[in-house]
């Protein structure tokens, strides 16, 4: 279910904030066409701590509905209580959601012990697969690889996106997981690198600007074939880069607008691209020979 290139989908708007629901069903149309593997809804990409329960179970329900068995539908419902992660859980399996995404408990700063027993009581509560999400640059705490070695024997959690960068933990990770669980990169520029080192894919940013290159990309590196994949990597990079010139999502919301893929919208406390940033990301666009940039 976890393979190739899954983009972490942007959150269509309309300048009154609402969701704009008829553009989600575009953005998903195209995906699927430019051979997107799979879709994160309400991750980070999403904006999902300004998405209401509701707003992301209909987000859900309507990639399920559109996209039907084609891809699989990977909904991201981590917060930093776990009551309220359980609650999203079940909600968002209930929606439809093929899997679930959860992010380490941001803020709190957690131990070891309470992220291994937060993301059980997760799985515990749902029947579908748990993935777990370790981004410490976002969320001031880590799950280190011992730690996501003991939750993958729970036969409910199956994969960790894995976004610290740090191609090392890959050998740790897998060698003492049990058969079976996978491990998927979550930093687009070290993608390709991780795939080589056994990671089944990228949960992405880049993606929602660059589907089908992502697509090639990952289906090289999946197939062996690394010197394709490292030259088509090497070719996103501007893009990969350009992503992160504010914080995200704010400059891949504006790219993704940019292509006439959804409108300019963003919630606050995050606000739209700056204007002096413009350039950069419409020429790592170009670059990166996105169509329509």
């Amino acid at each position: 279910m976890f393979k190739g290139s899954i983009p972490a989908l942007v959150t269509p708007m309309r300048a009154d904030g609402a969701v704009d629901y008829a553009a989600w069903e575009t953005l998903l149309d195209w995906h699927v066409a430019e051979g997107t593997d799979g879709v994160v809804v309400g991750g980070t990409t999403g904006e999902s701590p300004t998405l209401e329960f509701e707003e992301l179970a209909e987000l859900v329900r309507r990639a399920r509905d559109r996209i039907g068995e084609r891809i699989p539908v990977i909904a991201g419902s981590g917060t930093n209580s776990t009551a309220k992660s359980v609650e999203l859980s079940r909600a968002l399996e209930a929606a439809g959601a093929d899997a679930l995404l959860a992010v380490t408990p941001y803020y709190n700063r957690p131990t070891q012990e309470g992220m291994f027993r937060h993301f059980s009581a997760i799985a515990d509560a749902v029947a579908v697969p748990l993935l777990l999400y370790n981004v410490p640059g976002r969320t001031a705490c880590d799950l280190l690889p011992e730690t996501v070695v003991r939750l993958s024997k729970h036969p409910r959690i199956a994969c960790i996106k894995e976004a610290t960068g740090d191609l090392s933990r890959a050998e740790t990770i897998l060698h003492g997981a049990r058969p079976g669980f996978q491990l998927i990169s979550g930093d687009d520029p070290t993608a390709a690198e991780l795939m080589k080192r056994g990671a089944c894919g990228v949960i992405s940013v880049t993606a929602n600007v660059a589907p089908r290159a992502m697509h090639d990309m990952c289906a090289a590196a999946l197939a062996g074939q690394h010197a394709q994949a490292a030259s088509i990597n090497e070719k996103l990079m501007p893009l990969h880069l350009a992503m992160f010139v504010e914080a995200n999502p704010i400059p891949v919301k504006w790219a993704v607008a940019r292509l006439g893929l959804v409108g300019p919208a963003i919630r606050l406390p995050l606000t739209p691209l700056s204007e002096r940033l413009h350039d950069d990301v419409l020429a790592a666009m170009k670059a990166a020979g996105v169509t329509g940039a």
